[in-house]
């Protein structure tokens, strides 16, 4: 039986291996031959089991599950609707325009069902807002949502992402005025098509909640042309339905590999946390690379994407939020210095090295960022997902050694406090040529760190009376002799995907 074309039909897809996380074993992933390797660690998250991946096919298996389920809930009218609904989804996925959230990916009946819309997909050439290709987007959100409840649920998550990227794209700061009224005005036009499509659904198959009476004003005007009187039309138009199938239908949540795979580089509202990203690369050196939204920003990207304080934030979310069904997640607290505390500004990022090894039977990788100096600005552990205790200790040192390395306190400090110290699994060293014994991992770390950095030959492998068998099976033990810095100050953690 020869299957209808469809947009994956002769699409050029490039293989390669990734892996959800850097503790996961990598899988094949067969991808479109232009997107990047982060949207093919999305595909193995997003992926259930552990087996080979192929972007056509894990999308088509939910995209021809709501087509189907569609039709047979009545939410598809005709196989001529259910065609298309499946059209608009491979077509929004395909130009990494929008996506439902993991549950749907992995068929996970447990978890609540989410779409997302990536907004600086919808850039046009001509550097606007494709403002009917949002507003149907949001539709085709609306109906595979409605689908994947089983059309009973009275609450939808649908939202968009990466709204720092549109307004830098856009030329706006995140903080002015017109990257507010911008932001309003999109989140006008996501309720006014998303009430709307509710609408025709109650006119369908029966109303469960009244037409909201009154609406917050959109803005009267903004920079991208068209789309104030296209939210206020969608909104005027959302009004005319005779009820409404759900009473959450926009609302912000959480992101996850969804976001990635599309792209996004921030969830939500969030402002941006910089022009640039680090990345490995494949000898071990950390690159300082430029984000999407910086390239798209030019010469504008340090000023556009600097780090937005907590109250261009609120007011973000003060402009945005009365067009919301259900108010975003609030914002990861941060940690406060003291306010007599001195900072110093951590040194820029040169380079950096990865280290793995397997210390009495445990694997862990151990990367190392330096500074202009060449001495280590910042490190960090990865450890197989099995090991949580062993990752969170160690995450907890590396944070805190971190936090002194950028407050001056010297590497040979940290050597000589964690050389030998007897922290979680010791034993025999495989993988490092010279380092054949260890009592811990933050030993074998340490006096790696010390041979590699500081040229120190004093110091020894230990002898096998020093790690003995239940070193592994005794409960992580920290040394009490840290090294003295002054008091601790914020740091700023890799960008990942915020919410």
């Amino acid at each position: 039986m020869t299957r209808p074309a469809t947009l994956w039909t002769g699409l050029a897809l490039r293989r390669t291996r990734a892996g959800a996380d850097p503790d996961s074993e990598p899988r094949r992933i067969a991808l479109p031959a232009h997107w990047d390797d982060a949207a093919a660690a999305a595909l193995a998250a997003l992926a259930p089991g552990d087996g080979p991946v192929s972007l056509p096919s894990l999308a088509e298996a939910w995209i021809g599950g709501l087509a189907t389920r569609g039709r047979r809930l009545g939410v598809l009218d005709s196989d001529a609707a259910a065609e298309a609904l499946a059209a608009d989804l491979r077509a929004l996925v395909l130009a990494r325009r929008g996506a439902p959230g993991a549950a749907i990916w992995r068929r996970d009946p447990r978890a609540m069902p989410r779409f997302v819309l990536n907004l600086p997909a919808f850039l046009d050439g001509a550097g606007g807002f494709d403002l009917e290709a949002y507003a149907d987007a949001v539709e085709t959100g609306v109906l595979a949502l409605e689908i994947a409840g089983g059309g009973k649920a009275g609450r939808l998550a649908l939202g968009f992402c990466d709204l720092s990227g549109l307004l830098a794209a856009l030329g706006l700061p995140y903080g002015g005025a017109e990257a507010r009224q911008v932001a309003a005005g999109i989140a006008a036009l996501t309720r006014g098509a998303a009430e709307a499509c509710s609408g025709r659904l109650a006119a369908q198959l029966g109303a469960r909640e009244p037409v909201a009476l009154l609406w917050p004003a959109p803005p009267g005007q903004t920079s991208v042309p068209g789309l104030a009187a296209a939210a206020r039309a969608a909104l005027d138009a959302a009004a005319m339905a005779p009820g409404l199938r759900h009473a959450v239908i926009f609302a912000l949540t959480p992101p996850d590999a969804a976001e990635a795979l599309l792209g996004a580089e921030t969830g939500g509202l969030a402002p941006a946390a910089g022009p640039t990203r680090p990345v490995w690369d494949s000898s071990g050196r950390i690159l300082d690379l430029p984000t999407a939204a910086a390239l798209r920003a030019g010469d504008r990207a340090a000023m556009l994407l600097g780090a937005a304080d907590e109250a261009a934030r609120a007011a973000m979310e003060a402009a945005v939020g009365p067009f919301l069904h259900a108010l975003p997640p609030a914002p990861p607290a941060t940690a406060r210095a003291p306010a007599a505390a001195p900072r110093r500004a951590p040194p820029p990022k040169i380079g950096g090295t990865i280290w793995r090894a397997t210390v009495g039977g445990q694997r862990v990788a151990m990367k190392v960022a330096t500074g202009p100096t060449g001495l280590p600005i910042e490190i960090g552990f990865t450890v197989p997902r099995e090991a949580s205790l062993l990752r969170a200790m160690l995450d907890a040192t590396a944070e805190a050694v971190g936090v002194g390395l950028s407050m001056g306190v010297p590497l040979a400090e940290y050597v000589d406090c964690y050389a030998y110290a007897p922290f979680g699994p010791g034993g025999p060293v495989e993988g490092d040529p010279t380092i054949r014994r260890a009592t811990s991992v933050l030993d074998w770390a340490f006096r790696r760190l010390a041979a590699d950095l500081l040229g120190r030959t004093d110091l020894p492998d230990p002898g096998e009376e020093a790690t003995p068998e239940e070193t592994s099976a005794a409960g992580p033990m920290l040394p009490l002799d840290l090294p003295q810095a002054p008091s601790p100050i914020g740091r700023r953690r890799a960008f990942r995907l915020v919410g």
